[in-house]
């Protein structure tokens, strides 16, 4: 199984394949299953922005698409296209709604990276508190 530092050195990898021609601004993601296979992401824009994807939702769909449903964790970077030291990239709210639908809100972890050495790790709840998840709209459909 990846360890953290691995799982961050593959999204900074990802981020290589980043297609940004109007923000300039890259993002990598290395989303490991519970399978222990990991799967890369990167941003992709459109001239008409609202058909952009996120990193983070270009790797869950490659990793749905191939039948995976379960995840561990996911690790995250950013920065402009040139950059050479990075901030912390927070996953975006439509990412995290996608996360919360596939993995669970107490145990999968996400991990922002600046660097291998420099890290924070979140667990999905702590950045989606008030998750809007599967099981209301069952409670919704019985009312």
């Amino acid at each position: 199984m990846a360890d953290i530092k691995e799982l961050i050195r593959i999204a900074f990898d990802a981020r290589k394949y980043s297609y940004t021609p109007y923000s300039h601004f890259r993002v990598g993601a290395a989303l490991l299953a519970s399978d222990g296979k990991i799967y890369q992401g990167c941003n992709i824009e459109n001239a008409s922005y609202g058909a952009a994807n996120c990193a983070e939702r270009t790797a869950f769909f490659k990793a749905i698409s191939e039948g995976v449903r379960e995840f561990d964790s996911i690790a995250i970077v950013g920065g402009p296209e040139d950059a050479t030291e990075f901030e912390y990239c927070q996953p975006c709210g439509i990412c995290r709604q996608v996360m919360a639908e596939f993995c669970d809100l107490d145990h999968f972890r996400i991990i922002l990276a600046r660097s291998t050495e420099d890290y924070q790790e979140f667990l999905l709840r702590d950045l989606l508190p008030h998750a809007f998840l599967p099981e209301q709209l069952d409670s919704a459909s019985r009312k």
